[in-house]
């Protein structure tokens, strides 16, 4: 199973949440700079929200990169709304991208609110979503029914 990790962050937060993902999946963490070069079967897409949505660089990089990926699995940070989950639902559908129904979401400091966030738990909440991903893997079932 190919799996990428792509983040876009002005703060820093959603990157910690990236880079969380990375540890787990043994896979970089990069920029929506970064464009994908091969199909990939899961793109964990971190992102936040920015006066109100997503920023345009990440909608760019899901139309651009559109033929590469089968499946979005959207992880967001926000200070104010409960989660990117529905503009991102907008974003895949007009690119002809499957979004995955489970995603993550959690607080992101913003000025004073949210302080410390994404924090420890944040981190570890996200680690364990993502090891969900690997562990839904067709291989680790086929690891599973081996043992």
């Amino acid at each position: 199973m190919k799996i990428e990790i792509r983040y876009y962050t002005q703060t820093g937060n959603t990157k910690k949440l990236a880079e969380a993902i990375a540890q787990v999946t043994g896979t970089k963490a990069e920029t929506v700079d970064v464009p994908l070069t091969e199909e990939t079967d899961i793109l964990f897409l971190c992102n936040s929200v920015y006066w109100g949505g997503v920023k345009g660089q990440v909608k760019n990089f899901v139309k651009d990169n559109a033929k590469f990926i089968k499946k979005i699995v959207n992880v967001s940070t926000a200070a104010l709304i409960s989660s990117t989950y529905s503009q991102m639902k907008k974003i895949s559908e007009n690119a002809g991208v499957e979004l995955d129904e489970k995603e993550f979401h959690c607080r992101g400091k913003f000025t004073a609110l949210h302080g410390s966030h994404p924090d420890e738990k944040d981190i570890e909440a996200v680690k364990e979503f993502a090891s969900w991903f690997m562990e839904d893997s067709p291989e680790q079932a086929e690891k599973s029914q081996g043992e």
